[in-house]
């Protein structure tokens, strides 16, 4: 293996290192204990939506193994877990709380305190409730409201032993995916409810940042998924001007109201024919713009932008259907992405580790009261193959990681405020519109028998936690 600087590096006493899930992607149980129809239940039951015609109802039964997954998380030797709870098993249907979910989740944080992990607790990732789609879901400004009552329910069970609470995860995919692209649940292919989605999920941030400061939460912030926008040409106009819109839709539209409390103009010029003035009220900036204490990232690959048509001989598209769907860059959905000559993942993705650091530092040149950064998402997709002994030799992703974390540590000699890193993920799990054919785990699951294994990236993350305790 390649040496790496974040094996030697003297990481901060109090950097976490850690590992992150999503309640639909692991838990199964998906009717059950009181839970009812999500929207990406509901989704996973329209021909054509998942790959393989996949659901949620199994996953890989995290709801019943958790004891058993914690104890993984305790031989890797994770600092902290970061994972969401269910909306729709919290408060199925969108208004009865359901006791018995609140239950499986103090028995999670229970287990993960009494092995010394840290929860770091999601509300969000992207489970609404059904039957709130179905009076408009997210385009509805009431749905804001819904989710400070689904909040409030969360923290009266757990918040005397979470110290960590992130309101959302990723609300660019379950506003442009979701409701522009249609690749997501819950699949609409209308971009004006794509941004009033966009605005209201901000809302509801504000909104339940404002509840739980005054209930008591000490640590409250919120998770994007941020990128480089590279212009393919940085030489042409054409491509500048694409790169320009795509940070303003993929960055500066999460980061600005947030961090700032507005805006950016050039992105409200963009989508002006989009509605999205006619969605914002009085006031509403002001409770998007609360103080949080930590700003999660989360981040993948760079972006490489243009604003011509896609040159030939590019590598073949990779997507998980081959259901029509509809552009989630909305207001410049003519922009293409060229290859670039760098390796990729199973998804198709690039890999170019130093794209972390860029964007940790511009983060810190362009925010001024910048939270603290963890970054909350980073790792990869590969074929992985179990060997004869019974072992997954999975190369490329411990070098994923390891490269990326070498980038983190750089980050911190550049003088960036992060905190901690949590890697993506730790299981195969259910990959959205993907289904199970995507594998991102750092342990192994087989989905017939649920039989977790450790793959030597996650031999390797653990060496890397281990020996940075040696010497601390």
């Amino acid at each position: 293996m390649t040496h790496h600087l974040s094996q030697e590096f003297a990481w901060p006493k109090h950097f976490l290192f850690g590992s992150a899930t999503a309640a639909a992607q692991i838990e199964g149980a998906g009717h059950l204990y009181g839970k009812e129809d999500s929207v990406w239940d509901a989704f996973a039951r329209k021909q054509g939506a998942i790959a393989g015609g996949e659901n949620l109802e199994v996953a890989v039964d995290h709801y019943h193994r958790y004891r058993e997954d914690v104890q993984l998380m305790r031989e890797l030797g994770l600092d902290s877990y970061r994972f969401s709870t269910s909306w729709a098993r919290v408060v199925p249907g969108g208004r009865t709380v359901n006791e018995q979910g609140l239950d499986f989740y103090s028995r999670l944080v229970d287990e993960l305190l009494e092995n010394g992990i840290l929860p770091w607790l999601t509300l969000y990732h992207w489970d609404l409730p059904q039957a709130l789609e179905e009076r408009g879901g997210w385009t509805n400004r009431e749905t804001a409201y819904k989710f400070v009552e689904y909040a409030e329910a969360v923290y009266a069970k757990l918040g005397d032993r979470v110290q960590h609470w992130t309101t959302f995860n990723e609300p660019l995919c379950s506003s442009l995916i979701g409701y522009a692209s249609g690749e997501h649940a819950p699949g609409r292919q209308e971009p004006e409810a794509a941004l009033a989605a966009m605005h209201h999920q901000h809302l509801a941030h504000g909104l339940a940042t404002q509840r739980l400061r005054e209930l008591g939460a000490k640590e409250l912030g919120i998770t994007l998924n941020l990128t480089n926008a590279v212009p393919n040409d940085p030489t042409d106009p054409v491509d500048l001007e694409a790169a320009r819109r795509i940070d303003a839709l993929w960055n500066r539209m999460y980061l600005d109201p947030i961090l700032k409390g507005s805006y950016p103009q050039d992105l409200l010029e963009d989508v002006s024919h989009l509605g999205l003035a006619e969605v914002i009220q009085p006031g509403d900036l002001q409770i998007i713009h609360q103080p949080i204490d930590f700003l999660g990232v989360n981040h993948y690959h760079d972006d490489n932008v243009s604003g011509h048509p896609l040159p030939g001989r590019q590598p073949p598209a990779v997507v998980p259907t081959d259901s029509a769907k509809s552009s989630p860059f909305v207001g410049s959905e003519y922009v293409s992405f060229p290859a670039r000559d760098l390796p990729r993942t199973a998804m198709g993705w690039e890999v170019n580790p130093q794209g972390l650091r860029v964007l940790l530092n511009r983060l810190k040149k362009d925010y001024e009261n910048l939270p603290a950064l963890y970054i909350t998402e980073n790792g990869a997709s590969y074929t992985d193959v179990l060997s004869e002994e019974g072992t997954i030799e999975d190369e490329e992703r411990s070098e994923y990681i390891l490269n990326h974390l070498d980038e983190v540590a750089r980050s911190l000699e550049d003088g960036v405020d992060v905190r901690g890193y949590f890697v993506w993920s730790l299981l195969d799990n259910f990959e959205w519109a993907w289904g199970y054919d995507k594998r991102f785990g750092i342990i192994y699951v087989d989905y017939q028998t649920q039989e977790r294994i450790i793959k030597n990236s996650g031999r390797a993350y653990a060496g890397l936690i281990a020996s940075n305790r040696t010497m601390a």
